[in-house]
């Protein structure tokens, strides 16, 4: 008999889901027991700032699966000048040297498009560490052409709701996304475990995000690894 969830250790490959929780603390990585991977930030009512190097070091340390740390110098739009590229390069140098196992970057033109001179310094200061393009990408002009972007840029992966407010409302574009070459599509924005089987059918998408607090329901739905 068929279960009615997505076992994310049956079966090997691409019907892999991997489950990864974004927190803020030391207690929110304890909540996030049994998730695969984890992206590290602070403040997230503003959605979310890099953290100290102590705390990279400190969630690094007793974390048992990767790190992903969030490098955003500021609250508001995704617009940057120089002088907050360059904090947000020595930000990724510092991330790196405190144990992160890759980091999560963005930046936009005053149009809406990827800003690709300032991605590639971001990139260029992560030197080889895995990349993913935050969810600046849903308030580009073209998500996308984004995507597209992003593609050249040596991104791994997007972080996006598919531009819609959330993953559910964004369904559409995400498995558009999806089918398409270039960076692997994490699926993020109010993913909870009473929808995530479903989106994950319709999406095709094998990366899932959400905040510490609802790992532990998505867990659940999706099988543990036990």
């Amino acid at each position: 008999m068929r279960s009615n969830s997505l076992n994310r250790r049956e079966d090997p490959g691409e019907s892999l889901v991997l489950l990864e929780s974004c927190c803020e603390s030391l207690a929110d990585l304890e909540r996030s027991a049994g998730a695969d991977r984890i992206e590290l930030c602070v403040d997230l009512p503003c959605g979310g700032l890099t953290p100290s190097p102590d705390l990279v070091h400190e969630v690094v340390s007793v974390a048992e699966v990767p790190v992903m740390v969030l490098i955003r110098s500021r609250p508001g739009d995704f617009v940057f000048d120089r002088h907050e590229v360059d904090k947000m390069a020595n930000q990724v140098r510092a991330s790196r040297a405190a144990g992160a196992s890759g980091v999560v970057i963005g930046s936009l033109t005053a149009d809406g498009e990827v800003n690709a001179a300032h991605v590639r310094a971001l990139v260029d200061a992560a030197e080889g560490l895995p990349v993913t393009f935050h969810r600046a990408i849903d308030h580009a002009a073209d998500v996308r052409q984004a995507h597209e972007v992003c593609a050249g840029l040596g991104i791994d992966r997007v972080l996006t709701s598919g531009g819609a407010e959330t993953a559910l409302d964004g369904a559409d574009v995400l498995a558009e996304l999806n089918r398409r070459a270039g960076p692997r599509v994490l699926a993020a924005g109010g993913i909870r475990a009473d929808h995530v089987i479903a989106l994950i059918r319709t999406t095709g998408v094998r990366e899932i995000h959400a905040r510490a607090s609802a790992v532990p329901a998505l867990l659940r739905v999706l099988g543990s690894a036990d």
